[in-house]
């Protein structure tokens, strides 16, 4: 039998969070003279009494947490946030439909960044401040969950840095209160520099504040219905792309360089191979529209290719230019660069760097072991070697990723999408990058034209990863609930 209790607790002082975080688009709002003060303060008031509720309910009543309900609360905890998240969008005067408000609610917690919201240039203050401060608590959540609960769960090849940069308690910060701590204090800095380096490249301070929030947490959402590219300024491209390569990048090893030890940033063999995945792209793409005369300078062709492939692999989804324009190539490899992903710890997306690599690195063993029968061989990953485990984990990841992704695009196609957005709305989705492909959820578009079953369809993909895939997937196995 399940203790609910434990769940419930948790669930109830993060909604009691997210009510306390609505009263600032709230007081945005008032300040403004905008209406939609009130739907954010009778939103608050009722995710606060269901938080304080659950938490009343349960307090000091709620034992240790087994690994089965682990599972259960991670899931919980990403589905009631958007349910309660949604509320002052639905009752906006947006006038979305509760299913287009948990869409937006759960791609912003996800830092997905596909939007169904048209006319963000004349949006509601408080709405676009919610968005963004949904963006920037969902890239905060999802680091502590790469870095402190994944590994103990054993999910999907995370338990590789269990003894790596992530052995939290031991190796980065002598407890979790100081772990968490040193998280978030990293976390709004990064978030505060990035708002000052943008105010001072001329966006006004709102801008700035959202921008900065949506970049740090590789999210994707803008002020602005043509994305970055509505602002039409390189020195914001500029500032945007290192700090959504900041956000990139694990967290756990900023804390390490931050106590003095800045090697470990660089020693790190995927935050090489990210740089080196990065790099090539953008020299491949930059010459690529040198070569067909899309930008009248070499410059602007190499700050378009890189804002554009960072973005897209680092799964924060801005855009300052309409790639779909590029041709054919450019087309396919933005599609294939969406399931990259950034490093793993931080707030990026998709598949990640790591898995590739052990992936490479057992690649490269088997086909050593063909020419070598009686050779001894082991993968090795940071100069160790990769256990058994972990290369059987990330396999199994990688099978249910595009598993999933397969099928996300079959029930898309099923609803009547075309091929093109049917498949790049299922990879957004299942990456949480954001802009899909083609005209109608291209980086010109957006998701509000999808009948509303393929929203809920793309909102669960999102869920499921962001989670890891089997953090939801293993929820819904018979296995499961025998126990």
């Amino acid at each position: 039998m399940f203790d609910i209790r434990p769940i419930l607790l948790v669930n109830g002082i993060l909604l009691a969070m997210l009510g306390t975080s609505m009263l600032l688009p709230a007081l945005v709002d008032a300040a403004a003279d905008n209406d939609d003060w009130l739907i954010f303060a009778g939103s608050a008031m009722l995710t606060l009494f269901t938080g304080v509720a659950f938490s009343l309910m349960t307090w000091g009543q709620a034992g240790n947490l087994t690994i089965r309900e682990a599972f259960l609360l991670v899931v919980g905890v990403w589905v009631f946030l958007p349910a309660f998240s949604a509320l002052p969008l639905a009752f906006s005067g947006l006038d979305l439909s509760y299913t287009d408000a948990f869409f937006e609610a759960m791609s912003g917690l996800t830092t997905t960044g596909s939007t169904v919201i048209v006319g963000l240039d004349t949006a509601p203050p408080g709405i676009l401040l919610w968005r963004s401060v949904l963006q920037w608590l969902g890239g905060l959540g999802i680091i502590v969950m790469a870095i402190a609960i994944l590994p103990i769960l054993q999910i999907g090849g995370m338990q590789l840095f269990k003894v790596e940069a992530f052995d939290t308690t031991d190796k980065v910060l002598p407890s979790a209160a100081a772990l968490a701590g040193g998280l978030v204090s990293f976390y709004a800095g990064a978030t505060a520099l990035t708002t000052i380096l943008l105010w001072i490249a001329d966006m006004s301070f709102f801008d700035a504040v959202n921008h900065a929030m949506t970049s740090i947490a590789t999210g994707g959402f803008s002020t602005r219905d043509a994305s970055v590219g509505g602002f039409d300024s390189a020195t914001v491209d500029w500032i945007i792309i290192g700090a959504m390569v900041v956000g990139s990048l694990p967290f756990a090893l900023y804390l390490q360089a931050l106590r003095g030890r800045p090697d470990k940033l660089w020693q790190d063999t995927q935050v090489r191979a990210f740089f080196g995945t990065l790099l090539v792209l953008i020299v491949f793409l930059t010459f690529y529209e040198k070569a067909n005369h899309i930008e009248p300078t070499f410059l602007a062709d190499l700050r378009f290719a890189t804002f554009n492939i960072v973005s897209i692999i680092t799964g924060t989804g801005f855009t300052n230019h309409d790639y779909s324009q590029w041709g054919h190539f450019a087309v396919a490899l933005f599609f294939f660069a969406m399931f990259v992903g950034g490093c793993a710890g931080s707030t990026s997306c998709g598949i990640k760097i790591f898995r590739f690599q052990v992936v490479y690195e057992s690649a490269k063993v088997q086909i050593r072991r063909l020419i070598h029968p009686n050779g001894i061989f082991a993968p090795r990953y940071n100069g160790k070697t990769i256990e058994d485990s972990v290369t059987a984990s990330v396999m199994s990841f990688m099978f249910l990723f595009f598993a999933t992704f397969g099928i996300s695009s079959i029930l898309l196609a099923l609803m009547g999408l075309d091929m093109i957005t049917a498949l790049s709305a299922a990879g957004t989705a299942i990456s949480n990058v954001g802009p899909g492909l083609g005209p109608i959820v291209g980086p010109a578009g957006n998701f509000a034209a999808l009948p509303d079953l393929a929203k809920w369809v793309l909102a669960f993909t999102m869920l499921i990863g962001r989670l890891e895939i089997f953090t939801v997937l293993v929820i819904f196995t018979p296995t499961f609930w025998r126990g």
